[in-house]
């Protein structure tokens, strides 16, 4: 693992200091409390109101953009990992849909990033310290 520059702690201040946009922060509450779907069937009709799907792709999308600078390397994932879990806590709610919901759309590389980064913050974590994360996304 290459050791974190400067940019890197810019850009995970950035992402912090758009995470407080107040739209944003909205639509992270909005997922937190409300997405908690099981099937792709619940997932579609949770997201049907204008207003909820747009919370939905603002929360999800940063997320995933984010995830991206990962990926990419252009930023360093230990200092992302340390400076948060809340990428893990929209996976662990978006995992039970994340496989239907690509094959209803045609899209098998949709939160992909997520997905990606997440299942590493799991693993840096340990076993122990996931499943007591886990436990608390679920309740």
């Amino acid at each position: 693992m290459s050791k974190a520059t400067y940019d890197d702690v810019n850009l995970i201040l950035r992402l912090y200091e758009i995470r407080r946009e107040e739209k944003l922060r909205a639509a992270r509450v909005w997922f937190a409390v409300n997405f908690k779907p099981k099937t792709v069937a619940e997932y579609r009709k949770l997201i049907e109101p204008p207003e909820a799907n747009a919370h939905f792709r603002q929360a999800v999308s940063y997320w995933d953009m984010a995830a991206s600078f990962v990926t990419a390397g252009v930023l360093n994932e230990e200092l992302f990992f340390q400076s948060g879990r809340e990428v893990l806590f929209f996976w662990l709610r978006l995992k039970p849909i994340v496989e239907a919901s690509r094959e209803f759309n045609k899209d098998p590389k949709a939160w992909k990033n997520l997905e990606t980064v997440a299942e590493a913050l799991a693993k840096y974590m340990g076993p122990e310290a996931f499943a007591a994360f886990a436990a608390r996304v679920a309740q």
